[in-house]
């Protein structure tokens, strides 16, 4: 065999970044790269079409190793396995101990359960967990805050009497009352006094979290990714200060944290956030503990990963699956330690079995067949995803000394900044759904045209906790959780009420590529709203387009057709039609005054506020 090493291709000389700019300035023939190819996105940066090693050449995070500080390739050396998780509600303890037994052979390994803190007693915990060896399953537990530490103590005696092995037991449970003043506007300063009680009560289960930061609830309140990340930090911070102000060591106080973290449809942008989070937050943690930091596993970050609820729809549901099957995919690269996948009927009803086993399979389905368990950090090298990660630590960063100096995330929570800094983006968020710089497949593009709701109806969240002595009412704002098909939904339903639905007909006429693209254009734009829609091949003259338009019984006439073509159709047709039926330009065409000036009113085309125009039109409609 010969020794001689030859490296394949060296005939190609490889391009330089400016030569692959001059390919592209020529392909593009004379577009705008700026508004064209560059993505400016709403986390304060904007991402270039393309990157190279070169963009690199600067970011420290790239050096790094899974499983070593400061994390940002993961806690895991060996695999990326992480928890597949599903939440039950246990406020009926021997049948959620059914339903978690059945479960636990379909391939759960982590559980969590929900009971209101009445609940909490040594009969029930032993009623919930019968069957359930803790040592294999990682258990996790939402109670009411001020039950948490009695739920502790009830837990540690239930797992001596069964003789389980304490120091290899997994779980958590859910300590976060700063969550309550964003979600509920009470202020539960008072409770954050029982923290350190909480740890001391777990001390013999060193595997058990219990200070979270559920910055799941912002995910699902519409806020931005990197308000989500900083806030998240920011929201760590004031615990690992309350706690050591306390008395509580900082290692351990950190050791003792989870973060329940929500993923958005953002496929890299999530993966980065995430790696991003990792690297900032072990950071922060070697501010309280020192330099112990760099080889000790409190400056770890442990997330649990939630599927969004904020962009799910109630129409066109399964829809819900694509978008939760790429949020999990993104958790999943980005080596979270347990993932939530949101099922898919959630938005409208108590989710049902079928639609649990399905959530189940998402995450088994990317462990065995994708096998995407067995490789660490694949993300780790990607120059879009580096370039990522630390462009959105550089404004997560941001963000957190921002909270910081104006007095923490307490202080800044209990003032309702926090929750109106991430209203406001969710303000904005629906502002972009309806004009459609924000795209809901389903809702607002490309909606189900012959889709009816079949009963359907949207169900908010449920919360069994009421107001203790220790919570104090107050005037607080509270997170908006209105999803953002919530508005189109409504609209959609009001349609299905009126006493016939509302028929929109296409007057196709002239230039073919023309006629036929704004057909298509109106009839997703018009569907949106439940009207049927019917589109047609084309007509010779306006008065035949108007005749059939009328003899289906159409409320409105939508003509399609070119720019130029309009000044000599529009008028004509609208004339014929005699106010017999709403008329609708398709477009935006420069004789559009001319048009206004002979009394046509509507038109749609790509910079109109769908949402609005659908909601005049009903109005218009009498609906």
């Amino acid at each position: 065999m010969s020794n001689n090493k030859e490296k394949l291709f060296t005939e190609f000389t490889a391009p330089t970044t400016q030569e692959w700019l001059d390919k592209i300035e020529v392909d593009l023939k004379g577009a705008d790269f700026q508004k064209r190819l560059v993505w400016r996105t709403n986390e304060g940066f904007n991402v270039q079409p393309f990157y190279r090693r070169e963009d690199l050449k600067d970011l420290k995070s790239v050096d790094s190793l899974p499983g070593e500080f400061p994390y940002v390739r993961g806690n895991k050396k060996d695999n990326n396995l992480w928890f597949v998780r599903q939440d039950i509600d246990a406020e009926d303890a021997k049948a959620a101990n059914a339903k978690a037994l059945d479960i636990l052979n379909k391939g759960v390994d982590s559980l969590g359960f929900k009971f209101p803190g009445k609940c909490v007693s040594k009969e029930f915990v032993a009623t919930l967990l019968e069957g359930i060896l803790p040592q294999y399953v990682e258990l996790n537990f939402v109670t009411c805050q001020r039950s948490s530490v009695e739920l502790a103590q009830v837990l540690v005696e239930y797992f001596k009497e069964k003789n389980y092995p304490l120091a290899e037991l997994k779980g958590s449970i859910n300590f976060d009352p700063i969550s309550k003043i964003l979600v509920k506007g009470k202020d539960t300063t008072a409770v954050l006094e029982q923290a350190k009680s909480l740890i001391e009560a777990l001390k013999e289960l060193p595997g058990y979290k219990c200070i979270c930061v559920n910055s799941v609830a912002l995910n699902n309140a519409g806020s931005y990714i990197y308000q989500e990340l900083g806030y998240a930090l920011a929201w760590g911070a004031e615990y690992l200060n309350q706690l050591t102000e306390a008395g509580v060591d900082a290692c351990e106080a950190a050791k003792r944290m989870k973060f329940n973290m929500g993923v958005s449809e953002n496929y890299f942008m999530e993966i980065a956030k995430f790696r991003a989070a990792r690297m900032l937050w072990a950071q922060i943690v070697r501010q309280f503990v020192g330099d112990k930091a760099l080889n000790c596993t409190c400056s770890q970050m442990h997330v649990c990963a939630y599927t969004s609820e904020y962009n799910q729809t109630l129409f066109d549901s399964y829809v819900n699956l694509l978008r939760s099957q790429t949020e999990t995919m993104s958790a999943a690269l980005a080596n979270v330690e347990s993932i939530v996948v949101t099922p898919f009927d959630k938005p409208y009803e108590q989710p049902t079995e079928f639609a649990e086993r399905i959530a189940r399979n998402q995450q088994l389905l990317l462990k065995e067949e994708a096998h995407f368990d067995k490789l660490v950090d694949v993300a780790g090298g990607s120059y879009t995803i580096e370039h990522l990660t630390d462009a959105l630590a550089k404004e997560g960063w941001k963000l957190f000394l921002a909270v910081e100096e104006a007095g923490g995330f307490l202080a800044e929570a209990l003032k309702g900044n926090i929750t109106n800094a991430v209203n406001a983006s969710n303000d904005k968020r629906h502002a972009a759904a309806a004009t459609r710089r924000e795209f809901i497949l389903g809702t607002n593009q490309f909606p189900n045209f012959t889709e009816t709701s079949e009963g359907k109806q949207p169900v908010g969240p449920v919360c069994c906790c009421t107001t203790a002595a220790n919570e104090t009412e107050v005037q607080l704002p509270v997170l908006n959780k209105e999803r953002l098909a919530s508005e189109f939904e409504t609209l959609r339903l009001s349609t299905e009420k009126a006493e016939k639905q509302p028929i929109a007909f296409m007057l196709t006429i002239g230039n073919l590529a023309m006629r036929q693209a704004r057909a298509q254009f109106s009839c997703n734009f018009l569907a949106a709203a439940g009207y049927k829609v019917m589109d047609n091949l084309g007509f010779k003259t306006v008065e035949e387009g108007v005749d059939a338009a009328l003899e289906a019984k159409a409320d409105i006439v939508v003509i399609c057709s070119s720019d130029d073509e309009y000044a000599e159709y529009a008028v004509p047709a609208f004339k014929y039609l005699d106010g017999r039926a709403m008329f609708v330009v398709a477009g935006a065409p420069a004789c559009s005054e001319d048009l206004k000036a002979a009394g046509i009113e509507n038109f749609i085309h790509v910079k109109s506020n769908q949402l609005e125009t659908l909601k005049a039109y009903n109005a218009k409609l009498g609906i």
